[in-house]
């Protein structure tokens, strides 16, 4: 039987692993793969990102060339372009792009692309697992549809789960290892095959009934958070209103050792997942007629927040004389997180733009990035200014977005001369003057 077959590979951890995608998902899938004595074929359709990993080098900056590096001397991984080569994995993690389309709506076509590519290559003995974020019903309704018209069956020749990343880029306690990994089958035999894969590479598998169950749970777990988050972002407001510290509210409701988990306010949500995740269940629930109100004010409110933060720097300038036009604002962070170099849906970038809009004259400083990407929606040709006294008061505003562990936020509050605070980064009574939160 294939299953016994397959079992049999990824026990003994005599299994090819297949990677499609090789960003933030894919490539820490690479390395524990590799580092768990599977042989590792990577594909990437970026012949830039495939060309650096083939020499050792990393474009990621939580990890270390020096891991990319290791694994290629010692022949358990290796970066193609070649999809043609698809068929040669014994199991294939799908871990592209799922991002929103102009009108909020999800755009698969990196997904149904990449199940193209597979359909053709497809041999008995492989196992295809989804990890991309998407809506429930994409692995049976999207993926399935194009793999079975090979005449192999399902659950019996190749097998098929959903397995939802749970990535936290530049987190020093949750990783890869030690992160429980939801699966869900299109068949039982399905399952048990995801279950004995990645049991191989982490502590904890969580089996779940149906692949629809395990893509629900990663949208349940983003849309958790981007309704607390926008929840505090609402109180944040309220407190600029009535003369109320909601950071000073927050660290006291978390002294209930029970019923209460903090949530803090920001600029505006950002990363790949929390942005993006809640239109992905709010565009499927139309087809049944249900209407996610929850989610959908909770998307309003956090989508308005860099709008607020740039109200909030026009109210102080005008409070010192000073218009919009044509001042000089200095953005501190780009990252859409503190301490990773990735600006995915960052709220910096829509300020930048809101901004320019108004006619100011914008910088940025980000020690992650020294050189701003160009994006789907934003191209901006700046590089990353050093932040030095001399620069600093030289700033009409400068704007904390991305709070970074490595800045000396001491010295950005002793030299600038109107500080925007998004995080509560600069706390003490020393500069409150110059000090706004937004």
């Amino acid at each position: 039987m294939m299953e016994n077959e397959l079992r049999n590979k990824f026990l003994r951890r005599q299994a090819t692993i297949g990677i499609i995608g090789l960003g933030y998902v894919g490539l820490p899938l690479v390395l524990r793969f590799a580092q768990e004595g599977f042989q590792v074929l990577g594909f990437d359709i970026d012949p830039e990102k495939v060309n650096s990993l083939n020499r050792g080098q990393s474009y990621i900056q939580h990890i270390p060339s020096g891991q990319i590096a290791e694994i290629i001397q010692a022949e358990r991984f290796e970066a193609t372009q070649d999809m043609a080569r698809l068929g040669e994995p014994d199991a294939l993690l799908i871990c592209v792009p799922t991002p929103l389309n102009p009108h909020r709506e999800p755009d698969l076509k990196y997904v149904e692309q990449t199940t193209k590519d597979i359909a053709r290559c497809l041999r008995p003995g492989q196992l295809i697992s989804l990890e991309s974020t998407t809506y429930p019903g994409t692995t049976e309704e999207v993926v399935l549809p194009q793999l079975v018209p090979t005449s192999l069956r399902v659950g019996i020749d190749f097998f098929l789960v959903f397995s939802p990343e749970r990535e936290d880029p530049g987190s020093s306690t949750f990783n890869l290892a030690n992160t429980p990994k939801v699966v869900g089958g299109v068949t039982p035999s399905c399952l048990r095959l995801g279950e004995i894969l990645y049991s191989q590479v982490v502590t904890q598998v969580v089996p779940v009934s149906s692949t629809r169950v395990a893509e629900m749970t990663k949208l349940l777990e983003n849309i958790y958070r981007a309704v607390n988050i926008a929840l505090v972002n609402e109180l944040k407001i309220l407190g600029h209103r009535m003369n109320i510290d909601i950071y000073e509210v927050i660290e006291a409701a978390k002294t209930k050792p029970f019923g209460f988990q903090p949530f803090y306010p920001g600029p505006g949500l950002g990363g790949h997942c929390i942005p993006i995740d809640p239109f992905y269940l709010t565009w499927k629930a139309r087809e049944y007629d249900f209407n996610t109100r929850f989610i959908e004010l909770a998307g309003e409110i956090n989508t308005s927040m860099p709008y607020y933060v740039v109200e909030r720097t026009v109210q102080a300038l005008n409070e010192r004389g000073r218009s919009i036009k044509e001042s000089r604002i200095l953005i501190i962070g780009a990252a859409y997180k503190k301490d990773v170099d990735d600006v995915r849906e960052s709220p910096s970038l829509k300020l930048i733009d809101l901004l320019m809009r108004r006619g100011a004259r914008v910088d940025y400083h980000d020690p992650h990035i020294p050189v701003m990407p160009r994006t789907r929606r934003h191209q901006f040709d700046l590089r990353s200014v050093p932040l030095t006294p001399e620069n600093l008061s030289a700033y009409d505003a400068v704007l904390i977005v991305t709070d970074h562990s490595c800045l000396n936020y001491e010295d950005i509050a002793a030299h600038a001369n109107l500080i925007v605070d998004t995080r509560n980064a600069i706390t003490g009574r020393d500069h409150a003057h110059k000090v706004i939160r937004a």
